[in-house]
């Protein structure tokens, strides 16, 4: 077991090991392991100090900002007011200065009272209580030992825990599932209490001690849960039930909500009455002593518990799951299910889980279910696509203001007080919108962002930029605004307009620029300079340039007129061939965002050049790939000259940029364009879904792969894979293997609910095309299987 052992951050606390109910569930009692006998009843002084103790020591190493105790039992109430508030006082007290304390106590309900619920208020003690359903329901299992129902006492629990004094306290209700309970019941009786969270929970079995299955079917209990799944649904969901949160959790790439699924690692330890240190609870439901870990608070410390072989192999994520598991496409969601539910003697726990059929029955039943409603309308919608990309700059700058707290200074403080005038305006807002989505806004925003991150000062151009981005935005919407806008160098560049050239070289100042019906005036210490609304290359001013489908490179304007939707726009040609309207900008300062170096500006006649081995290209793509080249059309806006490299490149830019090196044939130019859209396309569906999860801990060997190339991980399959099928509609030769990639991407455990959204997108791209049969391409199981 190699890699640092995980620091505990929850610690389960047994304040008292008998309890006044007579489960026939409980692990505790019922199961193979029967220490509790041997227990103290209730926890000491002692124990609890050295409990607090050990527990700070291990935040202080760790520097963990926060911890959990749960205090637990048995019965922790059996314990009683006074020895639980020594519990929170030495706990409180040792944790004072050096961690967040969280505390909780997970109860049966029968002794709580406001006494019990004053002490927890006063420490803010969280509370969980037990509770398996309606009467029915509840008395199948939770009965005092003379057969008694708990039922009554247990509604009045939670009762006084909903008081509006108490409400704050309030964890919400454990479920224990028993599949002969009818689980609508169990549902409405749950929500009509209104809990803040509902856990169901698997009632603890193993394969040598299996659940109960009346019917014999082996997806029983994921029949129950998804009759439960649905009812939820029906009622609009009211309460969260974290089984069900985390299982659509990790079905979009999200992290598992819950111990009992998910390949998270195992932060938590357990501290008995005793001081004896063990693992999860639940083990013990598998062998006696399968919880010991031979540790106590006395002699050892919490690092040396989380270096147990039995704790580091439930810290090991996927390399901890059986190698059933680690080949299972729902292993992501379910994580090979809890770690006692996999024990078989003489094994041990290298095997799925016993509810293994049920576990992938939900998963699949679930997504089955909420595909449609999570999947991202941006995956198959290009212009839901551009509307994500477009929030993802303004979240991005609201975080870069929220960063800064003030120490962007007066220029960035002004600058975003003008940038809300300018927004109170339809137009304004329209023209703020046409700026900041300008691929290298985003280039600026990440740049700064970053230094804000590594703790550098954020001063200069990266500060300067929002007022010439708003300046820009003034003239574009013609708002009669003045803004104060740096220069350095002589040099004054609005984004989506040009380069005002402001003072002499080495010159540094402010202008003040103002927008006008027939162009805009920059006003400098040595007077205004007037540029008027498209005006051309002159001495003071250099726009950016239009580059049309015709292979002529003209003067893009500085200002578009009102109600147009901006300088860059791609329409419909004649016929089904789409026009491409771009903006050729070599000028931005943070267009050097790509892996060869920005060009120079170029002259007109090297940009006329540069445009008609573009139309050339383009017209080649449109007639090959009319809806590859319709969508390019309506996405890219801007190209960047590029001083070598490949011929076409994705940079570190927003989606619509593409930077272009000169020289090649028509057919190679077309090629690298389309890949380069497709690898821009990709970048900008990553940047606001998340297709893949757990990226590089599965090996993947694509079918395109020389012998010797070693494996890649999914993110690199799924991107050559996204690449080939664009560029297979174009020259089929790039088709050969893509079918069976597409099988291998969806088959992968990484494929989130976005993602295989996106495998069928690529797949009715190619459908029809040469090569492709079916489902896949592949005629038999063993093709398939040596193409893999």
């Amino acid at each position: 077991m190699t890699g640092p052992a995980v620091p505990f951050r929850e610690i389960v606390l047994k304040v008292h090991s008998r309890c006044d109910l007579a489960c026939d569930h409980c692990y505790v009692y019922e199961h193979a392991d029967q220490s509790w006998r041997t227990r103290p009843k209730t926890i000491s002084d002692h124990v609890v100090s050295r409990t607090a103790q050990r527990l700070a020591e291990h935040a202080r190493t760790h520097a963990l900002p926060s911890v959990s105790v749960i205090l637990h039992g048995g019965e922790p109430l059996l314990a009683g007011p006074a020895r639980l508030r020594r519990v929170c006082e030495e706990l409180t007290s040792a944790l004072a200065g050096v961690a967040e304390l969280d505390l909780r106590i997970h109860t049966n309900g029968l002794q709580l009272s406001p006494r019990y619920l004053d002490l927890f208020d006063e420490f803010d003690v969280k509370v969980g209580i037990s509770l398996d359903g309606d009467r029915a329901a509840n008395d199948r299992h939770r009965r005092y030992a003379d057969g008694r129902s708990s039922h009554p006492l247990v509604l009045k629990a939670v009762e006084l825990l909903r008081q509006d004094r108490y409400r704050h306290l309030d964890l919400g209700l454990l479920c224990t599932i028993d599949i002969a309970n009818d689980p609508v019941a169990v549902l409405d009786a749950l929500t009509g209490l209104e809990p803040p969270l509902i856990d169901f929970l698997l009632p603890h079995a193993t394969w040598d001690e299996p659940p109960p299955r009346p019917d014999g079917s082996p997806t029983a209990y994921a029949e129950w849960l998804l009759t439960i799944f649905d009812r939820w649904q029906e009622q609009g969901r009211p309460v969260p039930v974290r089984l069900f949160s985390s299982v659509l959790s990790t079905l979009s790439g999200g992290p598992s909500l819950t111990e009992s699924l998910g390949l998270a690692p195992t932060d938590l330890v357990v501290v008995e009455t005793d001081g004896q240190l063990e693992q999860v609870d639940s083990l013990k439901s598998a062998y006696e002593g399968a919880a010991a870990t031979g540790f106590d608070v006395f002699t050892h410390s919490f690092d040396e518990v989380a270096a147990h072989p039995g704790v580091r192999a439930r810290q090991l994520g996927l390399a901890g799951v059986s190698e059933t598991c680690r080949r299972c496409p729902v292993v992501r969601s379910c994580g090979g299910g809890l770690y006692t539910h996999r024990y078989r003697s003489p094994d041990g726990f290298d095997n799925p889980s016993v509810y293994c059929a049920d576990l992938e029955a939900l998963i699949r039943g679930i997504e089955d279910r909420t595909a449609a409603a999570t999947e991202s309308p941006a995956v198959r919608d290009p212009d839901e696509l551009l509307a994500a990309q477009q929030d993802l700059t303004r979240t991005l700058l609201a975080l870069l203001h929220e960063s800064l707290d003030g120490s962007g200074g007066a220029a960035w403080e002004t600058a975003w007080a003008l940038a809300a005038e300018v927004e109170s305006a339809p137009a304004g807002q329209a023209a703020l919108d046409l700026v900041l989505a300008h691929p290298y806004t985003r280039t600026w925003l990440l740049d700064a962002l970053e230094a804000v991150g590594a703790g550098r000062p954020v001063e200069g151009p990266p500060v300067e930029r929002l007022a010439a981005s708003v300046a820009a935005a003034a003239v574009h919407a013609r708002l009669d605004l003045a803004v104060p806008v740096a220069h350095r160098d002589g040099r004054l560049f609005l984004p989506t307009l040009g380069e005002v050239r402001a003072g002499g070289t080495g010159e540094t100042g402010t202008a003040l620029v103002r927008a006008d019906g027939e162009g805009f005036t920059v006003h400098t210490e040595g007077g205004a300079l007037r540029i008027a609304r498209r005006a051309g290359e002159g001495p003071h001013w250099s726009p950016v340039r239009r580059l049309g489908a015709a292979g002529e490179a003209g003067e893009a304007g500085a200002v578009r007129e009102a109600g147009e939707p901006g300088p860059v726009q791609a329409a419909d040609g004649p016929g089904p061939v789409p026009t491409l309207v771009l903006v050729l900008d070599d000028l931005d300062p943070y267009r050097t965002c790509f892996d060869t170096p920005a060009a120079p500006r170029l002259c007109p006649a090297a940009a006329d050049a540069w445009s008609a081995s573009l139309a050339e290209a383009w017209e080649l793509l449109a007639e090959t790939v009319p809806e590859q080249a319709a969508e390019a059309a309506a996405v890219l806006t801007t190209l960047t000259p590029l001083a070598g490299g490949a011929p076409v490149q994705a940079g570190r830019h927003g989606y619509g940029a593409l930077g272009i090196a000169a020289g090649g044939d028509a057919h190679t130019l077309a090629t690298a364009l389309l890949r380069a859209f497709r690898q821009a396309k990709l970048r900008a569906l990553a940047e606001v879904t998340d297709l893949y999860a757990s990226d590089g801990s599965w090996d993947h060997r694509m079918p395109w792969q020389e012998e010797q190339e070693g494996p890649v991980p999914f993110s690199r399959l799924l991107s050559e894979t996204y690449e080939r099928v664009g560029l297979g509609l174009f020259a089929p030769r790039f088709l050969a293997g893509v079918p069976q990639a597409l099988d291998m991407i969806e088959e992968a455990a990484e494929t989130t609910v976005d993602g295989k959204q996106l495998l069928a997108v690529m797949r009715k791209e190619i459908n029809g095309t040469h090569g492709t049969s079916g489902r896949n391409g592949c005629k038999t199981d063993a093709e398939r299987a040596a193409m893999r």
